[in-house]
């Protein structure tokens, strides 16, 4: 994200944004998009309104009217005289976000902008997203929480700085996991996990809360699972099909299967 913001020079090969060359262009780049890092790059000692008028004034926003309309937008007109460093992760979040849109961009880039917050923060914050999207706004969001990554139309999946597939999160599922997906309720977890490991045709197996989550090829089929678990002595199981995630596609990439 740094390198496509034009802050941190590639060490190869070339990229655009917006139709701008990231080093020949990096102003008219940064003019255009919106970045709301990890961290919430956010000024402690000032308070909510000081933070958004710093940040619009870098962008060229004068007009008092749209930065109280950026507040109000984001529901932060009650926090504007709080220090930032005193306000609650979600509340910071917020703030960060509206320093990131406050000129309007074109593009959003948001790193991992969900992280650490909770899951009602985390569900208001994409409702936030989607509706800038409504309204036009593209945007580039990276995260681990492969449950946000199924909100997004286009999904690149990266391990140590490779991008190993990019698609929408459908068609994600159906070429990196041509097998199936199950969910195995059994007990004790760990020996059916040793069994259900050596059948074969079972891909991956692993531990999913309270029940195993298995990765088989086409062919397997439930009596295929009951009889390795049967072998070390196992019975009861309740087995089903179920929908891949991205989280499957992502161990079966990141595995080289």
């Amino acid at each position: 994200i740094r390198m496509l913001m034009g802050l941190l020079r590639p060490s190869a090969g070339s990229a655009q944004v917006l139709g701008y060359d990231i080093e020949a262009n990096p102003e008219e780049i940064r003019q255009r998009v919106g970045y709301m890092s990890q961290k919430f790059a956010l000024y402690d000692e000032l308070t909510a309104w000081e933070n958004l008028s710093f940040y619009a004034g870098v962008y060229g926003v004068r007009e008092r009217a749209h930065i109280e309309a950026t507040l109000d937008r984001l529901g932060l007109r009650g926090v504007l005289k709080e220090r930032a460093g005193s306000l609650p992760v979600g509340w910071r979040q917020r703030l960060a976000l509206a320093t990131a849109i406050v000129h309007r961009p074109k593009l959003l880039f948001l790193d991992e902008p969900t992280s650490g917050v909770d899951p009602t923060a985390r569900r208001d914050f994409w409702d936030l997203i989607y509706e800038f999207v409504e309204e036009g706004v593209t945007a580039f969001v990276t995260t681990h929480y492969m449950d946000e990554a199924e909100y997004c139309s286009r999904v690149g999946i990266m391990s140590y700085g490779k991008l190993l597939a990019m698609d929408t999160p459908s068609a994600l599922k159906r070429s990196a996991l041509p097998g199936l997906a199950w969910d195995v309720w059994v007990e004790p977890l760990l020996p059916a996990l040793a069994a259900l490991e050596a059948c074969p045709g079972v891909l991956r197996t692993g531990l999913a809360s309270a029940h195993l989550r298995v990765i088989s090829t086409p062919e397997v089929q439930e009596q295929d699972l009951n009889a390795a678990l049967k072998v070390a002595g196992i019975s009861g199981a309740k087995i089903t099909t179920t929908e891949p995630t991205l989280e499957d596609v992502f161990l079966a990439l990141a595995n080289g299967r």
